[in-house]
C-alpha cells in the first residue's frame, strides 16, 4: 500500500487557506507539484504547460504557463481559500494578443472582470454561483489535476490498501472564465490500469471526466499527480514530462 492513498482524507489540506496569506508566502511554500506537461495532437506536439502548486503557512497557490509551438502564449494563477473556495485568479494572454481577465468573490458570489486588450475598456460579468465553484479554464491541464484532488477528497477513501469511491458521477459546478461561461461536470472513479508511459508500464488511477463539451479520461499515480489525459474526440493526449 502506497502511503499517499492513506493520507487521501488530509488532500483538503490543499485548499486550507486563511485571508491574510500574501501571494509572495505561497510562493515560497512547500512544493505539491511542479512539472511540465506536453500537449499532443494526433501525435505531434503542439505545447507545453509548465506549473507549479505550492502550499504556504496560509494556503497555496497554483500557477501556470502555456506556450504553443507556433508562438502563443498564456498564463494563469489560481488561489483558493479554506475548504476549496476562490480567492483570486487570473488569466493574461501573453501573445499574440494582451488579454486579461480576472476572477474574484463578490459578496456571497463571484464577478469576472475582462480586459480585451491594450487600451480596451474592461468590463465585468456577474455570476450566481458561489466561491466554492471550481476554476476549469481553457487549456491550463494543472485545472484538471486540482479539479480530481477535489474529488478524490470528498468522494474516495482508503480501506486496507485499496481505493474506493463512492458509486456513479460526481457533478461539480465549474466556471470557464476565458469563455466567460459555468457548466457541470461529471467526474468518477474508473479502475486502476496499467498505461505504458514513456516507454514504461506504471500502474495508474483512471477517472473519467465528462462535460458538455465532451468527455476526457485522466490518470494519476499513487503520489497524486496527473500523469495522462486523453481527449478522444480531439485526438488530443497530454502527458507529464
Amino acid at each position: 500500500m502506497n502511503k499517499r492513498w492513506f493520507l487521501l482524507p488530509a488532500l483538503s489540506v490543499l485548499f486550507a487557506f486563511v485571508s491574510s496569506a500574501s501571494t509572495a508566502k505561497l510562493e515560497t511554500g512547500q512544493a505539491v507539484d511542479s512539472g511540465s506537461f506536453g500537449v499532443y495532437v494526433s501525435g505531434k506536439r503542439i505545447a507545453t504547460e509548465t506549473f507549479s502548486v505550492n502550499q504556504g503557512p496560509g494556503g497555496s497557490l497554483a500557477k501556470s504557463q502555456l506556450k504553443a509551438e507556433d508562438g502563443g502564449a498564456q498564463s494563469s494563477e489560481l488561489e483558493l481559500g479554506g475548504a476549496g473556495e476562490l480567492r483570486h485568479y487570473e488569466w493574461h494572454e501573453l501573445s499574440p494578443g494582451k488579454a486579461e481577465a480576472t476572477v474574484a468573490p463578490n459578496g456571497e458570489f463571484l464577478t469576472e472582470k475582462l480586459t480585451p486588450g491594450p487600451g480596451e475598456k474592461p468590463f465585468e460579468q456577474p455570476f450566481l454561483l458561489g466561491t466554492t465553484t471550481s476554476i476549469l479554464d481553457d487549456f491550463f491541464f494543472l485545472h484538471r489535476e486540482i479539479l480530481a484532488w477535489r474529488y478524490l477528497a470528498s468522494a474516495c477513501s482508503q480501506n486496507n490498501g485499496n481505493f474506493q469511491c463512492k458509486a456513479g458521477k460526481i457533478q461539480l459546478g465549474v466556471l470557464v472564465p476565458r469563455q466567460r461561461a459555468s457548466m457541470l461536470v461529471s467526474i468518477q472513479f474508473v479502475t486502476r490500469e496499467k498505461v505504458d508511459i514513456h516507454g514504461t508500464m506504471r500502474d495508474l488511477t483512471k477517472l473519467s471526466l465528462s462535460s458538455e463539451a465532451g468527455d476526457w479520461w485522466m490518470w494519476l499515480d499513487d503520489s497524486l499527480k496527473l500523469i495522462r489525459i486523453v481527449i478522444p474526440a480531439e485526438s488530443t493526449e497530454v502527458l507529464r514530462d
